[in-house]
């Protein structure tokens, strides 16, 4: 797991997990179990406990006194790929099934009012991670057989209450990453080279990097309360750089020793994100609530490896090509009685990724969450959430080498070409714990 966690973000063919598929690129929603009873709508709007602060940093000065918060959520994926590879004009299928195992991604949260005016709060959650692999009979590991990438994040928040209407926050956040990738051939073939012909078995490492880092980001937020009964919240993230460094092996660096090890490094910019959110309470019980949100996807056009002990040092691993995504939520809470509160969510979550620029190591398509949820209230001090999801990916297309990018034709030559789809559906289960001092 050490090794397989920084190139996820690290490449395409480093890069390609499916726990990825609950939300776009490599992002993870997951924060909390009680917003994944709402598929996470109104999230920057609305502070139901001290996991707030980390979708807005404002929602500090909503939280009375002192509160923690933890919980874990559990992703189970099934993610499958079924095509055709062709080579020396020969067409066989392939396919590789459930490319991505189950994780259990926790959190903790904590906040503590200081005054009238002055909140602080501390976050431990993870906002990246994927981890997918495609076993050896898969006839398209040439273009990436296995990446992850998983990242811890420490967010210490501060908030302010200027009047009763107007709310702003910040933090920062310290960030530490790891992860790795992986590419082999898929058959047995002879590589002609300006010094002779080159024998390479099949599951012969073509690119294998791995690394880890820590760097530093920031998030602002603010809450507009229009009136008892209406809210609006903003909140930013800011883009976070790291430059992944470990060790590097593979033909592509070395044809002619591909297991040597050697010192290199990549970097991934983890985008920016930004969230508009909104809450309304309808009537005594009933409350919806929505959110519009933004990720920076196109600062991820490609992956490049520096191996200072190679001629030339800079190595492009893949040509990515993404683009900004955005995210679509509403959702309703219900009051069911002075113990029992009922959530339910819907949300759209659209590929960064588009048709002629999707890979294999990249199942990214188009996402429909499907969510409800329930808060149970212990008593005055501990209360407990449950949360429900079921999402539903579109079948979408896989075409690789994909034309007019030479890494993927350089690719071909150990395994052919691909053509076929990837599709799935992730079900994740959260619970949330919080007690109120």
């Amino acid at each position: 797991m050490n090794k397989r966690l920084l190139t996820l973000a690290v490449s395409a063919v480093l890069l390609g997990n499916v726990t990825q598929v609950q939300a776009a690129g490599f992002q993870l929603a997951e924060y909390s179990a009680t917003g994944l009873g709402r598929a996470f709508a109104g999230e920057a709007a609305m502070a139901d406990n001290a996991s707030a602060q980390f979708r807005n940093p404002a929602m500090l000065t909503y939280l009375e006194g002192t509160q923690v918060s933890g919980g874990l959520i559990l992703v189970v994926p099934s993610i499958d790929i079924h095509g055709e590879v062709t080579y020396n004009d020969v067409t066989s299928p392939t396919s590789a099934e459930d490319i991505a195992d189950a994780a259990a991604i926790p959190n903790f949260y904590a906040s503590h009012q200081l005054n009238d005016k002055w909140f602080i709060g501390l976050a431990l959650g993870s906002n990246f991670g994927m981890a997918t692999e495609l076993d050896d009979d898969f006839r398209g590991t040439q273009y990436g057989d296995e990446a992850s990438v998983t990242t811890i994040e420490f967010n210490p928040n501060v908030a302010y209450r200027i009047n009763d209407q107007f709310s702003i926050g910040g933090g920062v956040r310290f960030i530490w990453g790891e992860g790795s990738i992986g590419a082999q051939s898929s058959i047995d073939t002879v590589i002609p080279t300006p010094l002779g012909n080159i024998t390479v078995p099949k599951g012969t490492s073509l690119k294998y990097m791995e690394g880890d880092d820590t760097s530093w980001g920031w998030q602002l937020g603010g809450a507009w309360q229009i009136n008892a009964d209406h809210r609006i919240g903003l909140n930013y993230r800011s883009g976070v750089e790291q430059n992944l460094e470990g060790e590097a092996n593979g033909f592509a660096f070395n044809p002619f020793n591909p297991t040597q090890t050697m010192a290199g490094s990549m970097e991934l910019e983890l985008p920016a994100t930004a969230e508009l959110a909104s809450f309304h309470q309808l009537t005594e019980k009933l409350a919806i609530h929505a959110s519009i949100n933004w990720t920076d996807w196109s600062s991820f056009e490609q992956l490049v490896a520096v191996i200072p002990s190679l001629d030339e040092p800079n190595q492009l691993v893949k040509q990515e090509n993404w683009e900004d995504n955005y995210r679509f939520a509403v959702g309703t809470t219900y009051q069911l009685n002075d113990t029992v509160t009922m959530r339910a969510g819907v949300a759209l979550d659209k590929s960064a990724v588009s048709d002629a620029n999707r890979t294999l190591t990249i199942p990214e398509m188009d996402r429909l969450w499907l969510s409800a949820g329930m808060n149970y209230k212990v008593n005055k001090n501990f209360d407990m959430d449950l949360g429900l999801t079921y999402i539903f990916a579109d079948e979408s297309p896989v075409v690789e080498p994909r034309p007019g990018i030479p890494s993927d034709d350089d690719s071909a030559y150990f395994g052919g070409t691909f053509t076929g789809t990837t599709s799935g559906n992730i079900f994740l289960v959260g619970v949330q714990t919080t007690y109120r001092f």
